[in-house]
């Protein structure tokens, strides 16, 4: 089971209305919404501060497992990390937290391209590096 301390990065996020059915609960393509958020704020928490500086990925595949429901005005916290590093992808492990409560697992595969392209290269040893520094669970490499 997937808990808080897998997690070095946790991005907190309340549930909008807008993001809820009719019954007051977060409709599951939201959930997909929050993940990129908070690997947006993991990407700066890893030290790149702006779009112009990080590195370009392009989404390969998406997955979420429902364990739970998040529902209107709830606190919840986004985590992420990376949890494969292969030579030109990598796996990215996500999770909904509302408390110690795991809402869901998501598992996004990303392919790094090079800056301004959509030119598959290999993921630079400076990216690499930085990534498993910043990891409590070490990626797996590939």
């Amino acid at each position: 089971m997937t808990s808080r301390a897998d997690f070095a990065f946790l991005h907190p996020l309340r549930v909008r209305w807008s993001e809820c059915d009719a019954q007051g609960i977060v409709f599951n393509v939201n959930y997909f919404l929050y993940y990129d958020i908070a690997i947006w704020e993991w990407t700066r928490a890893l030290g790149y501060p702006s779009w112009d500086v990080a590195p370009e990925f392009l989404t390969a595949h998406a997955e979420c497992d429902f364990k739970g429901s998040a529902l209107f005005d709830d606190q919840l916290e986004i985590g992420v990390r990376a949890a494969r590093l292969g030579t030109k992808s990598m796996d990215v492990a996500a999770a909904v937290f509302r408390g110690d409560e795991c809402l869901n697992v998501g598992k996004l595969t990303y392919i790094y391209v090079k800056k301004g392209s959509r030119d598959t290269a290999p993921l630079p040893p400076e990216y690499i590096d930085r990534v498993t520094a910043f990891e409590k669970v070490k990626p797996a490499r590939k």
